[in-house]
């Protein structure tokens, strides 16, 4: 089991990311648009740069739902390998069964 402070500081940039994901968007393309003059495209990086790191959605951590574990972590299942192998053992994964060859 991952540190509870890990998972919490995870989900509180979460929440930090989509609260300001239109802000960050808008920010980013007038810093993109190539049109706009020289002055107005750097005031919108220093603006963006005001923001809160944590606002980024690359700062944010893939962690496992159950045991939030943050390597080996399957995208589609929102699980880690460990929590996957565990709950498909118990059954509890409907069409997972164990492979033999």
């Amino acid at each position: 089991m991952a540190k509870t402070s890990s998972v919490e500081k995870n989900n509180r940039r979460r929440k930090l990311a989509k609260k300001f994901a239109g802000k960050r968007g808008r920010l980013k393309a007038i810093a993109r648009d190539r049109s706009l003059t020289m002055e107005e495209r750097f005031q919108a990086q220093i603006r963006l740069a005001e923001l809160p790191r944590n606002s980024a959605p690359s700062r944010i951590r893939n962690r496992c739902e159950i045991s939030g574990r943050p390597r080996a972590y399957y995208r589609k299942l929102k699980m880690s390998r460990i929590a996957l192998r565990e709950l498909s053992s118990k059954g509890l994964i409907p069409g997972m069964v164990k492979a033999s060859w």
